[in-house]
């Protein structure tokens, strides 16, 4: 366990996993997420773990990517890129895929990644006055390998207006769009999420994992490896790009990027 990752276990089996980054948001870097994927597969094997809530300290839930690892992202050859997108995208499939149900604890701002990891769990329970936004185009990316979990989230036209248009939404829309499923008052946030989980907990362990099991297996548009690796190489080749370097640039300089037509 981490002072910058949180994890405490109830004795009902409720996993509470917080970040703890609050100085940059609960934005993260290339170590949060690997703390992050350790401490999801550490709880896939705990059977005595039934449910996980997913939370960060502070003001925010998460700003996405922190701004230092932004910068070494910039300088980063081809090959690291590919990793480094992987590293992303397994953070995701182990968070969609773990056995037991998983709640995102949402406040204040969630951008980019922060957004993937509510659309990779179960349920989103956000405070009133939360934000979200997908505004990786600014910046000339694309919100790639969280894109597979957005479009089943919310949609695939609510994903193309989100991922195009880089909009930031407040709570309200963000329930409406189904990208969270429950809206609470701030100062009700907590006390929503545990009745819900005990609601949870007093279900059939094993039919609650079949549950959420064969939703996996029924959906038609699976996210397989294929499609994992396309987002991948995606980021790598606009990271690799003039378009994607001048955006990087520009918001870590502060001005408005000169993108050619």
């Amino acid at each position: 366990m981490s002072n910058t990752l949180i994890e405490s276990l109830q004795s009902d089996g409720v996993m509470y996993l917080t970040m703890n980054r609050p100085e940059v948001h609960n934005a993260f870097d290339e170590h949060q997420i690997d703390q992050l994927t350790a401490a999801l597969q550490r709880i896939n094997k705990n059977v005595h773990i039934k449910t996980v809530i997913l939370g960060a300290e502070g003001n925010s839930f998460s700003a996405g990517g922190d701004l230092n690892y932004m910068r070494r992202m910039g300088n980063n050859s081809y090959k690291e890129n590919l990793t480094d997108a992987r590293r992303l995208a397994n953070l995701m499939k182990t968070l969609s895929t773990i056995s037991v149900p998983t709640i995102a604890r949402v406040q204040g701002a969630a951008f980019g990644g922060g957004v993937g990891l509510i659309s990779c769990c179960d349920f989103a329970f956000a405070a009133s006055g939360a934000k979200f936004s997908l505004s990786e185009v600014r910046l000339g990316m694309v919100p790639a390998t969280i894109a597979p979990y957005i479009i089943k989230a919310v949609g695939q036209k609510v994903a193309s207006r989100l991922f195009m248009s880089g909009e930031v939404i407040d709570s309200d829309r963000a329930w409406q769009l189904g990208l969270i499923s429950h809206l609470s008052d701030p100062k009700s946030l907590d006390l929503d999420i545990q009745a819900f989980t005990k609601s949870l907990l007093n279900n059939a362990p094993i039919a609650v994992k079949k549950a959420k099991h064969i939703v996996s297996e029924i959906t038609q548009d699976s996210i397989d490896d294929e499609i994992i690796q396309k987002t991948i190489s995606l980021i790598a080749d606009l990271r690799e790009s003039e378009e994607g370097k001048e955006g990087l640039n520009s918001f870590l300089e502060k001005r408005k990027p000169k993108w050619i037509s």
